[in-house]
């Protein structure tokens, strides 16, 4: 009997070498690849994609599988890094690892993977697949602190027939476990935080050298200027570290939080508190949808959506839903709700799909 061939995205990360693993254990011919997606300038000092790669080939050495490298850095620019760049020239803060997983882990790497004879691929993630009847549903991870199906919402039917989740229905400190009983290399690894492509250098020193930045005043929302905020763009809903206003007093002791952006005028707007008013709304409008099923959801059914990663399922309706726009009420007023960010919905472990959110 043949094997089914599995492409593993190795990223030299403990998730990913586990996958790895557990799909050979299961009687896979497995296949790593160690996806390389950014080339400028990348260095020791804040690129740790050597060292990564070092990492990965470590790894299929023990658990003794072939493994290769391809670049996506062509391919990264032209389908994310561009959209990126876009949308926080639009005032907005994108979620690169979305899109990445849409055009980059789960198109660019299939199409490769193909090339390469493989039947699925397969990562790291914390998700599950499941086949109801003809149709493939993305499932939340059985970890609910590491769950990342907010970042798979993208993904389509042709995608999810081809790909699995080898670790979704364990939970981190079970991965963490088997590495260290295998001796892996990267046991001990800390877990990869950020956007990818930046790594951990400062992020307006980065952006700074892409996007021309206009400085403007920073005001209340009764219009009282408090300072100077250095480029709209460097700043997100409900931000409180680095607004340069935190010896500011406006009848309170409490912090400072961003608010909004007045992209006409150029201003920054804050307000005082955690908990001030105008960090709440009991509504959003999102574009760019997409249904992993290809059917849209029921309005004013009772669903849960996320509007950030690792916040508490929010109970919630959609309302005017079309093809390429929907309102999202929800049942409370929801925090700091960002532009660019995505909103995901679903019913219950079932992640459905979701948008951009507009405003």
């Amino acid at each position: 009997m043949t094997k089914h061939r599995v492409i593993v995205g190795m990223s030299g990360g403990v998730d990913s070498s586990v996958a790895a693993y557990v799909l050979k254990q299961q009687g896979y011919d497995v296949v790593g690849l160690f996806m390389k997606n950014w080339e400028d300038d990348d260095t020791d000092e804040y690129c740790s994609s050597r060292q990564d790669f070092i990492d990965a080939v470590s790894v299929a050495d023990v658990i003794d599988i072939p493994i290769e490298i391809v670049n996506f850095s062509t391919e990264y620019k032209e389908r994310v890094f561009s959209q990126f760049l876009a949308e926080y020239q639009a005032g907005r803060t994108p979620n690169p690892d979305v899109l990445c997983n849409a055009e980059i882990k789960f198109k660019a790497f299939l199409d490769h993977a193909n090339k390469l004879g493989g039947d699925y691929i397969a990562t790291g993630h914390y998700a599950r697949v499941r086949k109801a009847g003809s149709v493939f549903q993305l499932l939340k991870g059985e970890d609910g602190n590491k769950d990342q199906s907010y970042f798979l919402y993208r993904l389509n039917q042709a995608q999810l027939a081809k790909s699995l989740f080898p670790i979704g229905h364990l939970y981190k400190r079970e991965v963490r476990k088997i590495a260290r009983e295998l001796k892996l290399p990267n046991s001990s690894k800390k877990d990869s935080t950020g956007i990818c492509f930046i790594g951990e250098r400062p992020f307006r020193e980065f952006l700074n050298r892409y996007l021309p930045h206009e400085p403007g005043e920073i005001q209340t929302t009764d219009g009282k200027v408090i300072g100077e905020h250095i480029g709209l763009m460097y700043y997100t809903i409900g931000q409180r570290q680095g607004l340069g206003i935190g010896g500011i007093r406006n009848g309170g002791d409490e912090p400072w939080f961003v608010a909004a952006k007045d992209m006409n005028r150029n201003v920054l707007i804050v307000v005082q508190g955690h908990n001030h008013p105008d960090l709440f709304r009991p509504s959003l409008k999102a574009i760019d949808l997409s249904w992993i099923d290809d059917k849209q959801p029921h309005c004013n059914w009772v669903y849960a959506a996320k509007t950030r990663y690792r916040q508490t399922d929010a109970p919630c309706t959609i309302t005017n839903l079309s093809h390429e726009y929907c309102e999202v009420e929800f049942a409370q007023n929801q925090w700091a709700i960002t532009p660019g960010q995505s909103v995901v919905i679903y019913e219950s472990q079932v992640c459905l799909g979701g948008g951009v959110i507009l405003q």
